[in-house]
């Protein structure tokens, strides 16, 4: 028996087929079955490295670039953070947090495009109108949102994970105005309007007929019991929680590393298949956040990692405010000046090392020769795809 602990592409791989049989299946989900077990295999070509110093040759085989896949996050992240590295502001950030309720986490799952799109609008014009609040910051914000659908224990969980400098711009464009320390905005005030705002919006969707509503939530198309379940998630307090605030923007920048790029599960977390189970490490965040240990049903598992998978050409990570994209250019040098202005004479920049002096590599150094332990792995040719496998789709 072999002691290599099991990857997601080794579970997707020994259960498809059953999964398949059990369960319907969306074309994304589909895919993910079919590109994910070929990952990094002979299946996909790759090219050949050689030691620049002592000859020793290896062949390296190409990722399947799914953004399902945790093998193939590394890379996608690393060009992600160069870019935001210069985008961060010498200010200290805050971690906001929207959750949809569970009650209707169901209806999110057979209507993902609508209902993680509201999500996301929801969230991003709850904070930009209450931070244009005089009676709070008065300022035009700006703020990245991620999309993340799952709990430790692989359930059903949306929620968008907000990063927010700790300031704006003012409304005339004439000055920064910082929140007060280690304090944002009022959580309360944010949830009320979180939840108004997402249900005015669901709302819509139903009168409209744009809900899918199948299976068990087939009796939710009278318009009665549709109304019975909108009070109740009306009239219940709806989860937005503000972390404590970064240390500045090194901390983000570690914090993005962690976060933006995530799927539902790594490989980190796998111990063991055995006897048609998966077992693996979850944070019990309702016992204080202890380690345990899970088993699943292969199925079962493979069902729940299926369930996070995104519709076709759906953006999991978004801007807002100043630093959406159409704004970016234009007013994110603004927000830096105004800051810069605020800081001089009186006070020095919170840290004069660039951000990424103590962080880890963003960009992929050349791989050291394992034989030699000299010499860097250079690209020499490639290795075309073995024929063996059928090519993935990758449309």
């Amino acid at each position: 028996m072999s002691d290599r602990r099991p990857e997601v592409a080794d579970v997707l791989a020994s259960f498809a087929a059953p999964t398949r049989e059990r369960f319907p299946l969306a074309a994304e989900q589909e895919q993910v079955l079919r590109q994910l077990p070929l990952c990094r295999s002979a299946a996909l070509g790759g090219h050949k490295l050689e030691c620049d110093a002592c000859g020793h040759q290896e062949i390296s085989y190409n990722s399947c670039r799914n953004r399902h896949c945790p093998k193939c996050q590394a890379a996608a992240r690393a060009e992600w953070l160069a870019e935001r590295e210069a985008e961060l502001l010498d200010v200290s950030y805050f971690h906001v947090v929207f959750t949809l309720p569970d009650e209707f986490a169901q209806v999110a799952l057979q209507n993902k495009r609508l209902c993680y799109g509201l999500l996301f609008r929801a969230a991003a014009r709850t904070l930009r109108t209450i931070a244009a609040d005089p009676a709070h910051l008065g300022a035009e914000i700006g703020f990245l949102a991620v999309l993340h659908t799952w709990s430790q224990n692989l359930l059903h969980h949306p929620h968008v994970h907000c990063v927010v400098p700790g300031g704006g711009i003012s409304s005339d464009g004439k000055q920064w105005i910082a929140c007060r320390k280690g304090f944002l905005l009022p959580v309360r005030v944010l949830s009320r309007l979180f939840r108004r705002l997402y249900l005015e919006g669901l709302g819509k969707a139903f009168k409209d007929g744009e809900l899918q509503l199948h299976g068990r939530l087939e009796s939710l198309r009278d318009r009665k019991r549709w109304a019975d379940i909108i009070a109740r998630l009306r009239s219940k307090e709806w989860v937005v929680y503000s972390k404590p605030p970064f240390g500045g923007p090194l901390q983000v920048l570690k914090y993005l590393a962690r976060y933006t790029h995530r799927v539902a599960i790594s490989n980190a977390r796998l111990l063991a298949t055995e006897q048609g189970r998966v077992r693996f490490l979850w944070k019990d965040r309702a016992a204080g956040g202890g380690t345990r240990t899970m088993s699943l049903d292969g199925v079962e598992f493979v069902r729940r990692f299926l369930m996070h998978v995104l519709p076709k050409g759906f953006v999991r990570i978004r801007h807002y405010g100043f630093l959406a994209n159409r704004a970016r250019k234009r007013k994110l040098p603004l927000a830096r000046s105004l800051i810069s202005a605020q800081l001089a004479p009186s006070t020095s920049p919170q840290d004069p090392t660039p951000p990424a002096a103590d962080a880890q590599p963003l960009l992929a150094e050349p791989e050291r020769c394992p034989l030699c332990e000299r010499g860097n792995m250079r690209p020499v040719g490639a290795v075309p795809p073995n024929q063996k496998f059928p090519p993935p789709d990758t449309s």
